[in-house]
């Protein structure tokens, strides 16, 4: 599987401030990678490095198969970008500051660009609108726009920071639907975000940065695999010790983690006892779980180098 986006010691330092600090991403093709992080981790510093943006302090960066900032002009082409909040003209309508943005842009086509821009004003839920001046847009609209002038060229890649930003919970499972549906059309989605449950809904592999480190990155199902435990709900927790003695890792409240064994081996053991069972399910951390660990892990480690 080919790489999309690589980097190797990307770093950014403003003064004594190591704001990205030697990470190594490694997006695939056909990924829906979720880049994830605590506001101030790095993560739009970071994305301004991808699209050259802004210059690293040291490290490459490789953009589908070339490097960066180097080959810009034959990259970006390729690429669609929704960066922090997006910028336009109150005065003018949807329509003419997409229209706009893709005469600017590098590899606009002019002959078929009406088309494109009614596409993706429909795409993300515009066409109705896409007339009315932007300054009459809601924050969430605007967000909408953003998106659509990241999808005007049918993009490889897609980069986005915080798409979602702005908008209710229809907007969010909207858009979620979009880039599952671009995903299935050949899009790889590098989506940086700190929506712990949007990216476990939406992605297939992460990336979590922390203080400007990369502390984890793989695929999310590797990340939320089975423990080997099962996890049983019941209103009598006591007796689900008295009866797999020893085999009881944890309890809380009317939840207790039985380790080893399959569930349906630990339902029969306590329905023979006569013990309630509400519930019964393999054990397997959430995403937030993994996250904060590895997040701990980090710290600690920062600890220890000072």
């Amino acid at each position: 599987m080919s790489t999309v986006i690589a980097t190797r010691g990307l770093a950014k330092q403003y003064g004594r401030v190591h704001a990205v600090d030697g990470i190594d991403l490694d997006v695939r093709a056909g990924d829906v990678y979720g880049f994830l992080g605590a506001n101030g981790s790095g993560k739009t510093t970071t994305v301004r490095m991808l699209l050259g943006l802004v210059l690293p302090t040291r490290g490459e960066i490789d953009l589908l198969g070339e490097r960066m900032p180097r080959a810009g002009r034959r990259v970006l082409p390729r690429v669609g970008a929704l960066i922090e909040s997006p910028a336009a003209y109150g005065h003018l309508s949807g329509r003419e500051n997409l229209a706009l943005l893709d005469a600017a842009g590098p590899g606009g086509g002019r002959r078929d660009r009406r088309r494109r821009i009614t596409e993706v004003l429909d795409q993300v839920g515009l066409g109705g609108v896409g007339r009315r001046p932007v300054k009459a847009y809601s924050l969430g609209m605007r967000q909408r726009l953003g998106l659509a002038g990241a999808l005007l060229r049918r993009p490889e890649l897609l980069v986005l920071d915080e798409p979602t930003n702005g908008l209710d919970p229809q907007g969010i499972s909207e858009i979620r639907e979009l880039l599952l549906d671009l995903h299935r059309g050949g899009t790889t989605v590098f989506l940086s975000s700190h929506l712990l449950a949007e990216v476990e809904q939406l992605c297939s592999r992460v990336g979590v940065l922390d203080r400007g480190r990369l502390v984890l990155q793989d695929d999310l199902a590797a990340l939320t695999a089975p423990t080997g435990a099962t996890v049983v709900r019941t209103p009598e927790p006591g007796q689900v010790r008295a009866v797999l003695d020893g085999r009881v890792a944890a309890v809380d409240g009317e939840r207790v983690v039985v380790r080893g064994g399959d569930p349906a081996e630990v339902n029969a053991l306590l329905v023979r006892a006569g013990v309630p069972v509400t519930g019964l399910a393999a054990d397997r951390p959430t995403l937030e779980e993994v996250v904060l660990a590895a997040a701990a892990t980090s710290a600690d480690r920062v600890e220890r180098e000072r």
